[in-house]
């Protein structure tokens, strides 16, 4: 029989799990071990006791470039004080990319100053919820590729068009969240046939041209707004 107790350690193994599979699809280095680490060997790890705000940990891109924290507060709904501890915490460390991961949300005051701040850090911020599961896997969700700038150059020459001319998708979108993206970025989206031929798509751009490396799939590009 399930206790409450346990109950916590699954959702924040669950939760973890979902956090590094995120991170490298994400361009970071994660090792395997800790995306295929299982329950118990996450139980052993943490000694049977977890506290949230020692799961913290930072990761960094190759040739250790871009490093980003990840948090955990124990807060159930954080304050203005737990963003500004984080916003030092980065400033000293010289990290200004955070994911915050939040059991049941943020106040106002929170939320405003998160804003006054993503200038110089930017955090992005999760509910427990949204982690349990990777929605990235889900069979309906089809693939993202985010461009980088030289490839969105790239497109936008290939095709002369202009960025207005771009579909959109909202950065608050659950997968533009969840790889991060930012407003003015392209993200370049790979449909299964049997998914990606619905009379909608047929208006997007590049919605029928199939990707030479991708034979079952339709091609189309989303800019993050």
């Amino acid at each position: 029989m399930s206790t409450p107790e346990g109950e916590e350690i699954t959702t924040v193994f669950r939760v973890m799990k979902t956090c590094y599979e995120m991170l490298k699809d994400r361009g970071y280095e994660v090792e395997d071990s800790e995306i295929n680490m299982t329950r118990k060997e996450f139980v052993e790890k943490h000694n049977g006791t977890i506290r949230r705000e020692e799961l913290a940990f930072t990761k960094s891109k190759p040739n250790n470039t871009e490093p980003i924290y990840v948090f955990f507060p124990n807060e159930l709904k954080i304050g203005v004080k737990v963003i500004k501890a984080y916003m030092f915490l980065m400033r000293d460390e010289n990290i200004h990319r955070a994911i915050i991961v939040v059991r049941h949300g943020m106040t106002p005051s929170a939320k405003a100053s998160q804003a006054e701040i993503a200038g110089m850090y930017q955090m992005d911020v999760f509910q427990e919820g949204e982690l349990l599961v990777n929605i990235r896997y889900h069979y309906l969700v089809p693939e993202h590729i985010p461009l980088t700038k030289e490839e969105k150059k790239e497109l936008l020459d290939r095709y002369t068009v202009k960025e207005a001319q771009l579909p959109r998708i909202l950065h608050t979108d659950p997968i533009a969240k969840y790889y991060g993206l930012r407003r003015g970025q392209v993200v370049k989206i790979l449909r299964p046939i049997e998914t990606g031929t619905s009379e909608k798509d047929k208006d997007d751009f590049d919605s029928n041209k199939k990707d030479p490396k991708q034979e079952i799939c339709y091609v189309t590009y989303r800019m993050v707004a």
